[in-house]
């Protein structure tokens, strides 16, 4: 049996059945279909882009903008070392070196360090050709100040927003940043395709060839004609209308888990020694909700509390540069200060899911205050007694 209060599930109902229903009586079973153009136009609509191209999975959208964009052996990519795996596969895929650069207080990239990497490439094997940042748990990173210092060193942005759709920065929707993003629909992201991603950009020519290499670089010719490799990327059409059908109720989740951080913004502010990472929510899509222990309580031993009452939690990426398959600096350059680290050691993942009553986060933030005061109290009599 799973969790009684998940970190974050699917939410379908009668809309998606209904539009999945429809693709499969419409015989739109195979890659092409109506479904998948309405939902290409519908996120290049809802993200402020020209051309949205979606394929198989987040990993794969991230593969393909950067084979688009052109980085290839040779080629550094930064990449944040506090991320899900998947950053740096995708980057290491095209033949790349990834260089690992450490987090800000919010988790995200820290703009300093990137520019310190560029400033020093001896310190990282070499000059950097391309910045992948990565929105942590849907706050949009600050793509402006990258971009820039990006640019001024003749590299190009390009955004990993795997977790960040419904989000915004400075009035623009997250997706909208660098010259292409990436977005997923796995299973626990804020709207799910059951899987599948998609490249959201401006650049036409980047765009086509995203399309060009997810359908296995077939020349556009009455016979299979291919003169290089490609990917059997492309997202299906029944995929694609049940992500169409999630997409139409996107604002619906982002309130759900909006609302659900309202409590435990309430429970920080009663409980000392406890933030939400990202600092406030202005723009936050709000997709997972992470408690930073600043009080000395390991964030694991709070986690097997919760767990022991069938409440789900989850720790926070485990920084690439500490990973077994990172353990070679030569192949895995860094540039760290330390906080990834500390965020790992001190944060927590709880349960974020519109599937969630409200009153079942209420029922977390109470297991939580509990055992954080609990655990101080112990603290107290231990050093009284010592």
């Amino acid at each position: 049996m799973g969790p009684r209060i998940p970190v974050s599930v699917p939410t379908v109902g009668p809309a998606e059945q209904r539009a999945v229903g429809e693709a499969i009586a419409g015989g739109w079973i195979a890659p092409a279909g109506p479904d998948l153009r309405r939902f290409e136009a519908a996120l290049a609509e809802r993200t402020g882009r020209a051309r949205a191209v979606a394929v198989a999975s987040g990993t794969a959208a991230l593969h393909l903008q950067l084979l688009a964009a052109g980085v290839g052996p040779g080629d550094r990519v930064i990449c944040p070392t506090l991320t899900f795996v998947a950053t740096l596969n995708a980057i290491s895929q095209t033949g790349a070196t990834p260089v690992l650069v450490d987090a800000d207080d919010t988790g995200n990239l820290e703009p300093e360090l990137v520019d310190a990497a560029f400033a020093h490439p001896a310190r990282v094997g070499g000059p950097i050709t391309a910045v992948l940042p990565v929105d942590v748990y849907g706050k949009v990173a600050d793509h402006d100040r990258l971009g820039a210092i990006a640019a001024r060193h003749g590299a190009q942005l390009l955004v990993d927003a795997a977790e960040s759709l419904g989000a915004t920065r400075a009035g623009r929707p997250a997706g909208s940043q660098g010259r292409a993003a990436a977005v997923s629909f796995n299973g626990n992201k804020i709207i799910t395709a059951s899987a599948g991603g998609a490249v959201l950009t401006d650049d036409e020519e980047l765009a086509d060839r995203v399309l060009f290499l997810s359908t296995q670089a077939r020349e556009d010719v009455p016979h299979y004609l291919h003169r290089e490799h490609g990917f059997n990327y492309r997202l299906s059409n029944v995929l694609a209308a049940l992500g169409l059908a999630q997409l139409g109720r996107l604002d619906e989740f982002l309130a759900a888990r909006r609302a659900h951080r309202e409590r435990y913004r309430a429970l920080c502010e009663r409980v000392p020694g406890l933030r939400i990472l990202g600092g406030d929510d202005a723009g936050d899509n709000c997709w997972l909700t992470a408690l930073v222990l600043d009080s000395g309580i390991a964030a694991g031993e709070l986690g097997d509390e919760l767990g022991r009452h069938g409440i789900e939690t989850r720790r926070l990426f485990t920084p690439l540069h500490v990973q077994p398959l990172c353990a070679d600096p030569s192949r895995f350059p860094r540039l760290v200060d330390g906080t990834a680290e500390r965020l790992f050691a001190t944060t927590l993942v709880v349960p974020s899911s519109p599937a969630s009553s409200p009153r079942e986060i209420d029922e977390v933030c109470d297991r939580i205050e509990m055992s954080l005061t609990g655990s101080r109290d112990r603290r107290r009599e231990g050093a009284l007694t010592a």
